[in-house]
């Protein structure tokens, strides 16, 4: 039995919601460790990553997938204890960050051997657990489904997010331009000094200020989380042949399309979401991330820009300032010290 196998422990502690509602109804629970089925392996959770797709579970507006565990929690890193048949046990005691459909919020979940990646070099732990859902949304919505290229111009709305920070990293390591939208100075500041063309979308006159920095051209991707109407003035800021990814809809599921618009430019609308995907699509998502985004990242350069780090204690207090707007970048628990091996 391996020193790390014989240090796991019979219960943990999670965190799940009494009921749908606000972040109070979040509350920490006592729970047995889970054993990793074939192809699965147990992580050590040192650190999980708040995401938005959390918050609407927890309001009740997006439920957890049927058969998926009622606690929270969608990407973690830590070290493997254990692994299930068919794993490599010599995994153990490697270090990993990973996609998980569900129990990140806890010091120890399951997690597909296949959706686990490597920790970039010169990356914390902390740092490793602000990634994998971004990775996995932005390898297959921007870089796959979104094809952005080197010398394209990218729209990002929301680039304070911990999602759009990660991604105008990337996309400027492969060679686009990037403009992103905030709202208010401070954080254009900050996205300025990231080398980006920043927008606020508090002041008036921001798509003419799009359209001014691509010199009347328009852009060719548009990375988008509003939805709504906005999908329509977003076509209008495009460039022909652009294409329009949908993240997530915060103003509106449903939008009023310019048809003519849409043909005239040959324009793509596209969408997806992680969650229900099948796993051997998450798996060929995540070789895909291995192979062309993590060069990128780490020692490379690219890094998750963290806004706050909290215990796992004030998980409750990490969904309000994320649902507050107020922050610039991930916000991520810490469940434990890091430790060398």
């Amino acid at each position: 039995m391996t020193a790390e196998a014989a240090a796991i422990p019979r219960a943990m502690t999670a965190v799940i919601a009494e009921a749908p509602g606000g972040a109070e109804v979040l509350t920490r629970v006592q729970r047995d460790v889970p054993r990793p089925a074939i192809g699965e392996v147990l992580i050590s959770v040192a650190a999980a990553g708040i995401n938005r797709p959390d918050i609407m579970q927890r309001s009740g507006a997006l439920p957890a997938p049927a058969g998926t565990s009622d606690i929270f929690g969608l990407e973690v890193a830590g070290r493997i204890v254990a692994c299930g048949d068919t794993v490599d046990a010599a995994l153990i005691g490697t270090e990993v960050m990973a996609l998980v459909k569900a129990g990140g919020y806890a010091t120890h979940v399951c997690a597909r051997a296949d959706h686990c990646l490597p920790v970039p070099a010169g990356l914390s732990l902390v740092e490793a657990a602000a990634l994998p859902e971004g990775l996995f949304t932005i390898w297959h919505n921007l870089f796959d489904r979104g094809a952005l290229r080197s010398g394209e111009t990218l729209l990002i709305e929301g680039g304070a997010s911990g999602i759009g920070t990660l991604a105008l990293q990337l996309a400027k390591a492969v060679g686009a331009s990037v403009i992103a939208t905030a709202g208010g100075a401070e954080k254009c500041a900050r996205l300025a000094a990231m080398g980006v063309s920043a927008v606020d979308y508090r002041e008036p006159g921001q798509d003419e200020r799009i359209l001014e920095l691509t010199e009347g051209r328009g852009v060719d991707v548009v990375l988008d989380i509003l939805g709504g109407e906005a999908v329509n003035r977003h076509l209008a800021l495009m460039a022909p042949g652009g294409r329009h990814v949908g993240l997530s809809f915060m103003t509106g599921a449903t939008a009023s399309i310019d048809l003519g618009l849409l043909m005239r430019k040959g324009l793509w609308l596209t969408s997806s979401t992680l969650r229900p995907k099948p796993d051997a699509e998450k798996a060929d998502i995540a070789r895909s991330i291995v192979r062309h985004l993590l060069p990128h990242i780490g020692a490379a350069g690219v890094r998750p820009v963290i806004s706050a780090i909290l215990p796992l204690t004030q998980a409750a207090e990490a969904h309000r300032l994320l649902e507050s707007g107020t922050n610039f970048g991930k916000i991520v628990l810490q469940l434990a010290e890091e430790t060398q091996p």
